[in-house]
């Protein structure tokens, strides 16, 4: 089951979507762990300070490039197939007010995921 939310970015109200077919979207496009990836941003993001971003230019990329999946998820018939082409719609794209959105929409994804597989051991058990 997938989750819809849209998040105002730069005044733009963008829809993204998470489900189980991100991490395999990820994958794809750009050959990495959406789980390690997403891991790491949080731990990069924690350790942050919105005042003085010190984060390093992979964690950076790592964000956008989520955000550009679960928003082609969301959208793909608007969002382009290249996440600089998406980004250049934006002034500005703050991870310190989108990725907090993001990880609640993940996460709501996984708890769905796990409550299905709860209910299908019910059913199944014998």
């Amino acid at each position: 089951m997938a989750i819809k939310k849209t998040i105002t970015v730069d005044g733009i109200e963008v829809p993204f979507k998470a489900s189980a077919a991100v991490p395999r979207l990820y994958r794809i496009k750009f050959r990495r762990d959406i789980y390690k990836d997403f891991a790491a941003l949080q731990t990069s993001v924690q350790e942050g300070d919105e005042e003085d971003s010190t984060l390093d230019i992979e964690s950076l990329e790592v964000f956008e490039n989520i955000a550009y999946i679960m928003a082609k998820h969301a959208d793909p018939e608007n969002v382009p197939d290249n996440p600089d082409e998406w980004l250049e719609a934006f002034n500005t794209f703050s991870i310190y007010e989108v990725l907090p959105q993001l990880i609640e929409l993940w996460g709501l994804n996984v708890e769905t995921q796990a409550e299905s597989k709860k209910n299908i051991e019910k059913l199944t058990a014998r």
